[in-house]
């Protein structure tokens, strides 16, 4: 049965069935009024159908923005329009970063009120426009530069106006995207020295049709009186200076990005309305699997020889005794798996003693270092160890991670440094049950560890130097999971360095990631943040061995089965 669809009385009344048939129904009148009503219409659009944008729209689009007024007639923009998903998923990637970045800088209400927010649309546009600003030439030699040397940005922020006017007049929806570094921007794109970018155009038919701007319409800020902004002959003498403005592999395809936010509108219930697990669950469903009703939790195990470096509060015997409670099915993980209706696969890549019988064997062959030392893995072990992890990340169902290993914080928290050049001391937490004694040796291991293999490492060499063999298989479970379109349940602190490896060796993995937790462990936060995902728990967890990813896959399906029972309305 379905429902008549709820019109909104303020806001977008058009539904996804409209914006479907019809793409580009928002086009403006050709008519004398047009201009005016074009440069009132204009909106920041986060939201794209899939639909393309033909080449002589977007040629149009581009010499409207060519066409804009330039200092000196000097002409400084250029237009890199990107089509390449591989580069759309690594740029969806530093946008997601970046936004979980300014939110940790914000009170926590207003963070929230942040997190709650589409900001960009990178995904889902069909096209990508990174506007860049040729300043090679020495500001002396263009007339008008020499007295206002930035008069080069502003021609180019005036040719995007131009680009967004133009948008909005053939009724495609444009989003200007400043949600990343600059530096990380201009690399992906590849941008020689001296050029710099303006940040990221969105751009593609619309899938909202919205009467006012986004941020307004989400309380966050006001459009100004005119008469606030327009002042006569000179600056009033009596203003102590202007207020600051508030400021509160493949990934899926737009087509599916799209689809399930398609089916999400159909639901009898306001948009977005169970938050971050709406969220997961779009996720969930725009890779194909909003069917899933179990999964699995794989839970890798190893030992490590920087535990006997004195960074542990366990003794080596533990890892043992904890996968064999697993096999029996009554660890803490396994049993969470259990309750979420999930199984549970035990991998042995490197358990001190003879191997388990029962469990999956993924072991390293060569030698492995204390990571202080001597390297944790030879380069192939590492290809080994992925290669097996690959295999067994391509199944049905959620995957959950979970992992084993008595001194595996300190080797998680060297990777960590090792990846993304962060300072050891912000990486390196207290692990299970240890002292301040305890921290204080971990540090110093992981500071050493990192002056020998060096920080800003590619993956594979830094899960050489600094990771272990159950990370390894972890971060190949990713990228198993990735390619088969399976979705992904993150665990703690460890797991999640071990999905960032994956990211960094195939950005287009993140799409398929759920963050499950945010743990305990110092450095959770910073990992979480650079894989750009906002975990669906927050419960101050000390347990490891997949217990949290378990319990958050259980609060995945059971949002899917949400999704699928609730009220349809009809078009």
């Amino acid at each position: 049965m379905t429902y008549p669809r709820p019109v909104p009385l303020i806001g977008d009344a058009t539904s996804a069935a409209e914006r479907a048939g019809d793409p580009a129904g928002w086009a403006m009148p050709d008519d004398a009024g047009g201009f005016y009503a074009v440069v009132a219409a204009r909106r920041d659009v986060r939201r794209y159908r899939p639909d393309p944008v033909p080449d002589d729209v977007l040629r149009r689009v581009l010499a409207a923005g060519h066409s804009a007024p330039s200092v000196g007639h000097s002409q400084p923009w250029r237009f890199v329009v990107v089509r390449d998903p591989a580069v759309r998923d690594r740029a969806a990637v530093l946008t997601d970063r970046e936004r979980l970045r300014q939110a940790a800088q914000m009170e926590p209400d207003a963070a929230r009120r942040l997190l709650d927010l589409q900001l960009e649309g990178v995904r889902e546009a069909p096209l990508g426009i990174v506007v860049c600003c040729d300043r090679r030439t020495p500001a002396a030699g263009v007339l008008g530069r020499a007295t206002f040397p930035d008069a080069d940005l502003w021609s180019c922020a005036a040719a995007i106006q131009n680009l967004w006017l133009a948008a909005r007049a053939e009724g495609l929806g444009m989003g200007w995207v400043t949600l990343f570094r600059p530096e990380e921007l201009a690399g992906l794109v590849g941008l020689p020295d001296g050029v710099a970018t303006l940040g990221w155009l969105c751009l593609g038919w619309p899938d909202e049709r919205p009467p006012a701007p986004g941020l307004e319409r989400a309380g966050w800020s006001r459009r100004l009186p005119l008469e606030a902004v327009v002042l006569e002959d000179r600056w009033p003498a009596d203003d102590g200076g202007p207020a600051a403005p508030p400021s509160h592999l493949r990934a899926p395809g737009r087509e599916d990005v799209v689809g399930a936010r398609d089916e999400a509108d159909r639901l009898l219930t306001p948009p977005g309305s169970l938050g971050v697990l709406d969220r997961a669950v779009d996720r969930v469903v725009a890779l194909g699997r909003g069917d899933v009703a179990g999964g699995t939790l794989v839970l890798a195990a190893a030992d490590h020889p920087v535990a006997a470096l004195g960074v542990s509060a366990y003794g080596g015997h533990v890892t043992r005794d904890v996968v064999r409670a697993a096999l029996a099915g009554t660890s803490v993980g396994a049993t969470a798996a259990a309750a979420a209706g999930l199984g549970t696969v035990v991998v042995d890549a490197g358990v001190d003693g003879d191997p388990l019988p029962a469990a999956r064997a993924a072991r390293p062959a060569g030698p492995r270092g204390d990571l202080a030392a001597a390297p944790a893995l030879t380069a192939a072990d590492v290809e080994r160890l992925l290669a097996a992890g690959r295999e067994l990340g391509a199944r049905d169902g959620l995957l959950a991670l979970g992992e084993v290993g008595v001194g595996n914080t300190t080797v998680a928290a060297a990777l960590a440094a090792g990846l993304l050049g962060a300072d050891p001391a912000d990486v390196t937490g207290l692990g299970s049950g240890a002292d301040s004694e305890v921290l204080e040796r971990k540090r110093a291991v992981v500071a050493q560890a990192v002056r020998r293999a060096g920080s800003g490492l590619a993956p594979e060499r830094a899960l050489a130097e600094l990771g272990g063999p159950e990370l390894t298989v972890l971060a190949g479970a990713v990228l198993g999971a990735a390619a088969a379109r399976t979705p992904v349940v993150l665990d703690g602190f460890a797991v999640s360095v071990a999905a960032l490896a994956a990211v960094l060796l195939e950005p287009g993995a993140q799409a398929c990631l759920v963050a499950g937790q945010r743990s305990r462990e110092r450095g959770h936060e910073l990992v979480l943040h650079a894989l750009g995902l906002e975990p669906l728990l927050d419960l101050r967890l000390r347990a490891g061995e997949g217990a949290g990813a378990a319990l958050a896959a259980g609060l995945l399906l059971d949002g899917l089965r949400v999704r699928r029972a609730t009220a349809r309305v009809g078009p």
